[in-house]
């Protein structure tokens, strides 16, 4: 009997225990399923939500490339380069008189394209009468508005000067809503009587953004003029130019600014009184040429900055560029080389000849000089002083460069030779030049070595290069080479950019 009771609690216990057990694992059973199911929905969420990710994240970045080049790409969406500055984009506000706009449209006439190629205007004081004929060939012309507003007080000087530092404003006026002021990235002052070489000044504009606040010129040759007015002031005659939200910033206050200024000489002295208060300093270009000097430009011109040849100023008070000639046919002349190879126009290479002794420089498409004796580059490259300045004054202090003088001995001055034909060589991608002897005297000289006197003409070949002035290359003059003579009194020199290890160095022999 006892046994049977302590096996039937021991049954009674071993149930107990199996239908713990099972609770148990039924328990642990679901919360493994439901710990399953988790970990499934969680892995499947990653593959539905990677993918949104992935598209998020891409979507992004083009988004934001399309905005930052929207303003010059086509709306496409795909990235492109910025047009370059062309002649297009510049367009030209001319000071001119009624007075004297039939004589002086003659310079106007040698760098200007017509039939659309460039855009500006000619801005008068009153009406003049113009054929067709000659319209066609020149700028617009338009009569600038009433200046009798503003006060002028500067002693004996023109209140023409309003007139004319309101012509960048008039030109914005003039633009302003058309079509046409799209396009528009420069506006460029001159006188009538500047002579532009538009290549080159495009050349020097495409260095700058021009959606920044620019203003580019140079000052006045004359050391004097500079102390009297400023160095830091681009001077109108050679010509400045303003990026067209610098000009559109101008014309918003300049007729104020003027007003405060009445004491003042010039058109450019008020452009720069207005630029300061706009906080825009000068950005110095060399090449723009305001040519405050008397006589002759020989020396500069041979030994030109290096930089590109942009404008030339004061043509009437100057001796002619090429000597027995009159100063449009002159420049005329002068424009044939442009029109070849305008990036090289004036700029200086020097070498020698080791055979006679001699020195050579090329201004190409202007002088070669040929000197008896051995002079160095450094010499060479310093403008000799063959002008005087604004104040006619030969000091060399007078100057705002560093000049030379001319040699006192006879027999150690230039033989010049100008340029008398340039023509293309197609056949050989390259260019001819010719240069004439043009001082026929022939001092006695007692020196050891040969006269160039022998010499009566010089050819220059050269191959164009349009892109010596690109803002990635840095700029450096060219070689020449003297080539052996084949022709009694002919010398031939070749031009071009330097090679491997090249430079100007005197033969020793």
């Amino acid at each position: 009997m006892g046994d049977d009771k302590k096996d039937q609690k021991l049954s009674s216990y071993l149930k107990a225990k199996n239908i713990s057990c099972n609770s148990h694992y039924s328990f642990y059973w679901l919360m493994s399923k439901l710990i399953f199911l988790i970990l499934a929905i969680l892995f499947s969420l990653q593959f539905v939500f990677y993918p949104l990710n992935f598209i998020s994240s891409s979507s992004q970045p083009r988004s934001l490339i399309k905005f930052s080049v929207s303003p010059v790409g086509s709306g496409s969406g795909s990235v492109h380069e910025p047009e370059q500055t062309e002649l297009k984009h510049v367009v030209f506000g001319i000071a001119a008189s009624a007075k004297f706009w039939k004589h002086r449209r003659d310079y106007v006439k040698l760098w200007w394209k017509p039939n659309g190629e460039m855009n500006g205007v000619v801005w008068l004081d009153q009406h003049i009468d113009q054929n067709d004929n000659v319209s066609n060939t020149l700028p617009p012309l338009r009569i600038s508005s009433d200046t009798s507003r503003f006060k002028y007080r500067y002693p004996k000087g023109l209140r023409s000067a309003i007139r004319i530092t309101r012509i960048v404003s008039e030109t914005v006026r003039l633009l302003n809503g058309t079509e046409s002021e799209k396009n528009v990235r420069w506006i460029v002052m001159g006188d009538d009587d500047t002579v532009f070489f538009p290549e080159n000044l495009v050349k020097v504009l495409r260095k700058y953004d021009h959606n920044q606040f620019y203003y580019i010129g140079s000052s006045s040759e004359s050391h004097i003029q500079n102390l009297k007015f400023s160095y830091g002031m681009a001077y109108g005659g050679g010509g400045f130019a303003i990026s067209y939200p610098l000009a559109k910033a101008l014309e918003k206050m300049q007729d104020r600014c003027i007003q405060r200024y009445a004491e003042l000489y010039g058109s450019d002295d008020r452009i720069h009184a207005c630029m300061s208060e706009l906080g825009v300093p000068l950005t110095k270009e060399v090449g723009f040429h305001q040519i405050d000097l008397y006589g002759k430009l020989l020396g500069l011109l041979s030994a030109h900055p290096l930089a590109p040849l942009v404008s030339i100023h004061h043509l009437e008070l100057v001796d002619p560029v090429f000597p027995n000639m009159g100063r449009v046919n002159a420049m005329r002349r002068f424009m044939v080389s442009a029109k070849l190879d305008s990036a090289s126009l004036a700029q200086q290479s020097i070498c020698y000849d080791a055979d006679h002794r001699w020195t050579v420089s090329v201004s190409w498409g202007y002088t070669v000089q040929i000197i008896r004796g051995v002079l160095s580059a450094k010499e060479m490259v310093i403008p000799t002083r063959t002008f005087i300045d604004w104040y006619k004054q030969a000091d060399e202090r007078s100057y705002a460069f560093n000049t030379r003088p001319i040699a006192k001995s006879a027999c150690q001055r230039p033989r010049v030779y100008y340029l008398s034909n340039a023509l293309p060589d197609l056949a050989l991608h390259r260019t001819a030049s010719e240069y004439v002897r043009y001082d026929m005297w022939e001092p006695e000289c007692d020196w050891d070595m040969s006269d160039p006197s022998e010499i009566e003409r010089v050819i220059v070949y050269k191959k164009p290069d349009p892109d010596r002035w690109n803002k990635h290359r840095a700029p450096r003059r060219d070689c020449c080479r003297v080539l052996p003579m084949k022709k009694n009194g002919t010398m031939v020199i070749d031009v071009g950019t330097c090679k491997d290890d090249e430079f100007v160095e005197f033969p020793v022999k």
